[in-house]
């Protein structure tokens, strides 16, 4: 039977959920501390988010590729390969994890010198950065996790554990900032506290499985399968453009923040606002991204034609939908939202005037950001690669041309450039997707 209106939404909204509370955990971040007395304070968080979503989500195809290639497996209903979707992805976390440790220090004087912000930024920043660094193996293996748990449908899981760690990370922010008074450091030591538990849930989660519980039974331990040569150049290359997508992704954040750094502390703090709203209303799509890459994850391994062209549809569909009614509702609650965040005049005063890119964003990023699950789910994943690369270069023309005549009107001109671009370059593959 192929999937429904309502089947997909069954999958896609818990998944909206689960996937909302990340954002909505920057968020609480930036509401806590930008209602402490200094905007140093935001911009230093802001500043070592940065550069932690430069080093996790570089690697964001931990969760991406696992969730593919074992949808893939529960469509072919191949448990081996089920177990080798969640082994061959651990052994890369775990190893990045540690490179990350040891060459901390680099790390972070290598950031701090690229994005170049104010000297009382920069110590708020590195306090951030040298607690929450200790937590990158755990990060990552929670991305393998996830993605894995999704990949066998088992939303309930996934919701489970992303709320479980987001809920536990605010209430110790909270906790640690408001009652406690550690500022910047109670934010970081929050985040590292509930990544460790995160971690152990999601290992929770996977030993009950019942893929796990019967792969345990037979006693099989199929190395040479998991980690053989030629299984591993086709889960290298599938990462490999998922990696260079994520790098244009991060160049293009990483060259926004720095700009906006240049027009000073208070207007860096009023764009990251305006960044955490941006990111809450990516995740919306994300959960769609993430239901129509199980489902044709799903469809390829089955090798089921048909559904796969319904989820596309479906696809369609709901990214229009969910287009509409993400920037109506922004535009109609900009105020009160951004109020949530702080209560310095100065910040907030400065966000007004961009308000509307952000009403525009989501028409212009939601077929991107959708349909990147579509492929991703059916690992083709070079289309992704080229747009992100294509988007990437019309975000530096127009940077190089806009900021210098309109300042940062310009600079999130360029932003939704890069946004639209990312949507349209990719569907123009549409066809040869649905050829294969």
């Amino acid at each position: 039977m192929l999937p429904s209106h309502r089947a997909y939404l069954a999958l896609a909204i818990p998944l909206i959920i689960s996937t909302i509370t990340t954002p909505l955990l920057g968020a609480v971040d930036t509401a806590v501390i930008g209602h402490l007395s200094h905007s140093a304070y935001l911009g230093g968080v802001a500043v070592g988010t940065l550069i932690f979503n430069t080093l996790y989500w570089l690697f964001g195809f931990l969760r991406v590729s696992t969730s593919a290639f074992t949808a893939q497996a529960a469509g072919a209903q191949n448990n081996d390969q089920g177990i080798a979707a969640l082994m061959r992805p651990l052994a890369i976390a775990l190893l990045i994890g540690a490179v990350f440790i040891v060459l901390q220090k680099p790390i972070l004087l290598a950031s701090l010198q690229l994005i170049h912000p104010a000297q009382d930024v920069a110590a708020q920043a590195a306090i951030y950065f040298n607690i929450r660094i200790w937590g990158a193996p755990l990060t990552l293996v929670n991305y393998v996790l996830l993605g894995w748990l999704m990949g066998l449908s088992r939303v309930k899981a996934t919701l489970f554990l992303q709320i479980s760690m987001n809920v536990i990370n605010m209430v110790l922010a909270i906790v640690f900032t408001q009652m406690m008074h550690w500022n910047v450091t109670g934010v970081a030591s929050a985040t590292l506290i509930a990544e460790i538990l995160a971690c152990v849930l999601g290992l929770a989660l996977v030993f009950r499985s019942s893929i796990w519980r019967e792969w345990k039974q037979s006693g099989q331990m199929n190395w040479r399968g998991w980690f053989g040569a030629s299984e591993l150049k086709n889960v290298m290359a599938t990462n490999l453009d998922l990696m260079i997508r994520t790098a244009c992704l991060l160049t293009m954040f990483n060259l926004f923040t720095a700009r906006s750094a240049s027009f000073g502390t208070d207007q860096l703090a009023a764009n990251a606002i305006l960044l955490q709203i941006h990111y809450i209303m990516a995740y919306f799509f994300d959960g769609f991204a993430n239901a129509s890459s199980i489902m044709t994850g799903q469809a390829r391994g089955a090798g089921d034609r048909k559904m796969l062209q319904r989820v596309i549809h479906l696809s369609w569909f709901w990214t229009l939908v969910t287009s509409v009614v993400t920037g109506g509702l922004y535009f109609a609650l900009k105020e009160p939202l951004i109020s949530l965040f702080t209560d310095n005049a100065t910040v907030i005063n400065l966000t007004g005037p961009y308000n509307g890119w952000l009403v525009v964003f989501p028409l212009a990023a939601g077929l991107g950001l959708v349909f990147y699950g579509v492929f991703t789910g059916m690992t083709v994943t070079y289309p992704i690669r080229n747009s992100m690369l294509i988007s990437l270069l019309c975000f530096l023309i127009a940077l190089f041309w806009c900021v210098p005549h309109y300042g940062n009107h310009g600079l999130w001109l360029s932003f939704i450039v890069f946004a639209l671009g990312r949507s349209l370059f990719l569907v123009i593959y549409l066809p040869r997707l649905q050829r294969i």
